[in-house]
């Protein structure tokens, strides 16, 4: 009896693992794909600067041609003094950034998770008497009790949410400051889900048969 609950325990927790490590993977692959977009906003664009370049040669070559006496500096300030990052390109990196450091750790963890529980069932079903593998039994089932194991378990998943909602939170920007047309498109799902997303999570505090459960 012991042993097939402490298999169904390792199983569960295997198998919320591999969830987790599976959509973090496909999560992330998307986030950093965007980010290699987004990050360009964060640094002068390389066209603009020749381009800026080629304006003052364009301007001095000009004046030259008029005749007039031009002031040639001996060193020339780079275009790329003048950039400012705009905030809201700040905004949306940051939030996309802490999103994908959010993921992996959540995939970090899970793969902890994994080995947390295969040692588990090592430890617990040698092939010892009886008497020994209820002794170690107990003593590693109060470990689990007091390092408090099956919360780290049911934050993973809270994590994963976490990271969801950031990337929504920075895609909104994106888009807000993108295209107003392909934002209201995008937010008007997003708010709906944000909607059901809540709905899952307080209904059970009002009405304790039902089936819905988040972290």
């Amino acid at each position: 009896m012991a042993r097939e609950k402490d298999t169904a325990l390792a199983k569960r927790w295997k198998e919320g693992a591999d969830g987790i490590i599976l959509f973090t993977g496909l999560f992330s692959a998307a986030l950093a794909a965007l980010l290699a977009v987004s990050i360009q906003d964060l640094r002068p664009n390389s066209t603009d600067i020749s381009a800026a370049y080629l304006a003052n040669i364009y301007q001095l070559l000009a004046a030259d041609r008029d005749g007039s006496r031009v002031y040639i500096p001996s060193t020339l300030s780079p275009p790329s003094s003048d950039f400012s990052v705009p905030k809201h390109a700040v905004w949306v990196n940051s939030l996309w950034f802490l999103s994908l450091a959010v993921s992996i750790t959540c995939a970090l963890s899970a793969t902890l998770v994994q080995r947390w529980a295969r040692r588990y069932i090592k430890v617990t079903q040698e092939p010892y008497s009886p008497r020994k593998q209820a002794r170690i039994r107990a003593y590693f089932a109060d470990g689990l009790h007091n390092f408090h194991v099956r919360w780290v378990v049911e934050l993973l998943p809270t994590l994963l949410h976490l990271s969801v909602f950031l990337f929504f939170a920075g895609l909104s920007v994106f888009l807000f400051n993108l295209n107003r047309t392909v934002f209201k498109a995008v937010i008007w799902w997003v708010g709906l889900c944000g909607i059901a997303y809540f709905y899952i999570i307080f209904t059970p505090l009002f009405r304790h048969d039902s089936p819905y459960n988040s972290p």
